[in-house]
């Protein structure tokens, strides 16, 4: 196999390129070993179309510098982290976490699409990178499976922030340059308005669909069809996805103003993922703790003790009462049946209130009799 141009180079004196690890229309993304730390990253080289003028290319990198780092202001578990951003030969290069695995589109393509129990654990794991991302002010605006990276290790990671963009941040992008995969943009997005959080929902709304009818909902032979789609049509009805279509249906509404907010989403995912079914609003439904579970909160605060006690008994009621009382006076007659008998038996025989040597056997049968 020949060598990829470039192995072997050190970039910024510290990133020795060891080999590529994928290559795409805007770069190469290498494994490569920090000399500094002594540990080995992924570092993403970034390239401008061939026949990009020189000004639109500066532009270009421009924005993938600042937006990249913006992506280093978001530290989540389940976020690729970006760790350096270095230039070299006027061109950006991104240093982020190296994370060994699969990306959902190669599981895609290799075994076909996924139940909605493992879809909705991934979508899960990705909606709370997201959230991360959110809270830090920073959109991804390309979410799909080939930016959700599964790993050896069992986590969910989603990666290249490359086309995001900060919130507080002026775009340098020409209006109305689509960004991303076309079928996995937003309604908002292909008509040209400003993306918001609720966009990065409806992808993962896409994303999901994929992953369980195993195609795309809008793609079309050419991206304006597809952006057409995307802004008019609505998605074929959703027929693998099982529990999971609720949940497809209410992040893939066109307006974003209706769609399914991210924490309920991500609980109703989560539930769905233990197996459950999500419910709408409340708790999950078609569940219930596993055989020795403690109890739950609202329980422990009935009975006003730890969770997991027992509740008192019920005060027994007038009948119970009576009942009582007549099985107590019983027991008191019986007793005085069986005192009387014994004294009859110890001091029958003489009347002295002595007792023979065969007396105790006399008592023993006496009380047994009574």
């Amino acid at each position: 196999m020949s060598e990829v141009p470039g192995t072997g180079r050190v970039i910024a004196d510290r990133y020795r390129l060891l080999d590529a690890l994928g290559a795409g229309g805007a770069g190469i993304v290498w494994r490569a070993r920090d000399e500094v730390l002594g540990r080995e990253v992924a570092v993403k080289e970034v390239r401008a179309p061939a026949d990009l003028p020189a000004a639109e290319a500066e532009r270009l990198y421009a924005r993938l510098e600042r937006e990249a780092r913006a992506a280093a202001r978001v530290s989540h578990r389940n976020v690729v982290a970006v760790h350096d951003v270095v230039t070299q030969d006027s061109r950006p290069w991104i240093v982020m976490e190296l994370v060994r695995g699969l990306t959902l589109s190669d599981v895609l393509g290799a075994d076909g699409p996924l139940s909605p129990r493992r879809a909705a654990r991934i979508g899960a794991e990705v909606l709370a990178a997201l959230r991360g991302a959110h809270g830090a002010g920073v959109l991804h605006r390309d979410v799909k499976p080939g930016n959700v990276l599964l790993a050896n290790d069992g986590r969910v990671m989603l990666t290249d922030f490359g086309v995001t963009t900060a919130e507080d941040s002026s775009a340098l992008t020409a209006a109305g340059e689509p960004v991303g995969a076309p079928e996995y943009l937003a309604p908002e997005r292909a008509l040209g308005r400003t993306p918001g959080p609720e966009s990065d929902l409806w992808s993962l709304g896409v994303l999901l669909y994929a992953a369980t009818e195993g195609r795309s909902p809008f793609r079309r032979d050419t991206p304006p069809d597809t952006l057409r789609a995307v802004a008019d049509e609505e998605p074929p009805p959703l027929l693998r996805a099982g529990p999971l279509t609720p949940v497809v249906e209410e992040l893939l509404r066109k307006d974003p103003a209706e769609r399914l907010t991210a924490p309920e989403a991500e609980r109703r995912l989560r539930v769905l993922a233990a197996g459950g079914t999500g419910s709408p609003g409340g708790g999950a439904a078609g569940t219930s703790p596993p055989p020795g579970d403690p109890a739950p909160p609202d329980e422990a605060a009935a009975t006003g003790g730890e969770p997991g006690s027992r509740p008192e008994p019920p005060a027994p009621d007038g009948s119970t009462r009576r009942t009582g009382l007549l099985l107590a006076l019983g027991a008191v007659l019986l007793a005085l049946l069986v005192v009387g008998g014994l004294v009859w038996a110890l001091t029958g025989n003489d009347g002295s209130g002595g007792t023979s040597d065969g007396s105790a056997p006399t008592a023993v049968s006496s009380v047994s009799s009574a």
